[in-house]
């Protein structure tokens, strides 16, 4: 007898592995926030700033240079639980350091841990996804980005509230909560890192990639148990016969014609899509508030205001994703983030002043850059790569998105102190056009297609 497909266990696997994307998402954000702080605690300056933001970034480089071959080496699962231990030795870290040294290592820990997420959770979503939800499913990963975000946002403003009200008297509750606030803001994250830990214990490891290892009946069990017993015996031979047909497992395959031309398309979609300014809005979003005369605490309540539309924006576009198909999205998303980063250049330019219509414009390009290139980037590069080589290939274009994120962190404040606003938004605006292009070009629409049909049309190429 045919049991039908689980949905529902699909859905529970696809959510624990985009746990990742939630720890991603808050450490990535809850920098905004501490910003301040730690830079009167540590008088530093712009260069500085920047090296604060931008150090776990340099972490996410070196987690994604490795990632790819450990997820391919252990599995998914375990590197996976590599990936939570970094993001908890990191928070827990950050508590309790007593010099910017030190808080610059603790966050380049946790960077590590945002770029091994950010090749093994979605790989992991990707592969236990039935081909015609996997681009809803695998969008999961990013919704937890962002929820992530609004979630250090709220965290972020309660930790303020906490270090106004003077309700710890002496301790190091008072240290990490009120007299040094920005300790509790980056500390936080341990508490999900360490349920994200805990669960990955109960989870299946990845069958495509177990039937990579030649563990065909431990595969079998779990895509059974995924899609159905008749399902699981032609994706079981389909995975096989894409196997067969590709050569040992070698980094050159991804030099071959058309794996040459996948190649290109994920590394240059994940380090243009940084130059076009979101992770400005969400590392430095209070400073650009202040810049237009909000206070503190209305800053980050504008920010959590941009996180919240960046949830909503983001489940329509895991609505969308496998509705109107990858490239439509793009054309829309990023047209209107073009449109929305002019106005913003145009905002300061003009010095309006009124930073209510900032935050409107602000949350416009976020909302067409969540329905957009944010699902649409996790989705492609989990897609598009051979499965022998998937990990190394996603750790290729994750290592160009945060080169990119890098830069992008570092820079900002400089830009932002030498070009002025105005023009770094107009900057990124111009970086909208060979994205749109690229995609235009090169980009095939892979919608409601196998990861195997995928392969197929690189060989044709």
């Amino acid at each position: 007898m045919n049991k039908k497909e689980n949905i529902g266990y699909v859905i529970f696997l696809s959510i624990i592995g985009a746990i990742g994307g939630f720890l991603f998402g808050y450490d990535v954000a809850v920098i905004s926030g501490t910003i301040e702080q730690v830079t009167q605690q540590f008088q530093l300056d712009t260069v500085s700033v920047g090296w604060y933001v931008g150090c776990a970034l340099i972490g996410s480089i070196v987690g994604v240079a490795f990632a790819g071959k450990i997820a391919d080496v252990l599995g998914r699962k375990w590197t996976m639980l590599l990936a939570a231990t970094l993001f908890t030795f990191s928070a827990f870290g950050c508590m309790f350091v007593n010099s910017f040294e030190a808080l610059i290592w603790c966050r380049i820990l946790g960077g590590m841990g945002i770029g091994v997420a950010s090749i093994v959770s979605p790989l992991y979503i990707s592969e236990v996804a039935p081909a015609r939800s996997r681009g809803t499913l695998v969008t999961l990963y990013q919704l937890a980005i962002t929820v992530g975000i609004v979630a250090s946002y709220f965290a972020n403003a309660e930790v303020l509230k906490w270090a106004t009200s003077g309700q710890f008297e002496t301790g190091w509750m008072k240290t990490i909560f009120q007299t040094e606030y920005w300790r509790g803001m980056l500390g936080l994250c341990g508490v999900p890192s360490i349920l994200f830990f805990l669960i990955i214990f109960f989870i299946p490891e990845s069958p495509r990639w177990q039937i990579a290892k030649n563990n065909s009946d431990a595969a079998l069990k779990t895509l059974t148990k995924l899609l159905g017993s008749d399902e699981a015996l032609i994706q079981l031979e389909n995975t096989r016969n894409s196997l067969l047909k590709k050569e040992k497992s070698d980094w050159r395959i991804l030099f071959q014609p058309g794996y040459r031309t996948a190649l290109f398309i994920g590394m240059s979609l994940a380090i243009f899509g940084q130059f076009m300014g979101v992770n400005v809005i969400f590392y430095y979003g209070p400073i650009i508030f202040k810049e237009a005369g909000m206070a503190s605490q209305g800053s980050l309540d504008f920010q959590i205001v941009i996180g919240v539309v960046n949830v909503l924006s983001t489940i329509l576009g895991m609505y969308l994703i496998d509705k109107i198909g990858r490239k439509k999205l793009v054309y829309i998303g990023v047209t209107g983030m073009f449109a929305m980063l002019v106005a913003i250049g145009f905002y300061f330019k003009m010095n309006i002043g009124n930073p209510t219509i900032l935050l409107y414009l602000i949350i416009a390009y976020v909302f067409f850059c969540a329905i957009s290139i944010c699902v649409v980037i996790w989705v492609l590069i989990s897609e598009m790569y051979p499965v022998k080589v998937r990990g190394l290939a996603m750790s290729m274009a994750g290592f160009s998105l945060w080169i990119g994120t890098y830069l992008i962190g570092q820079l900002t404040p400089i830009l932002l102190e030498s070009l002025s606003p105005a023009i770094s938004f107009w900057l990124f605006a111009v970086m909208c056009i060979p994205y749109f292009l690229i995609t235009y070009f090169f980009v095939p629409e892979t919608t409601g297609k196998s990861l195997e049909e995928i392969e197929d049309i690189w060989i044709a190429h």
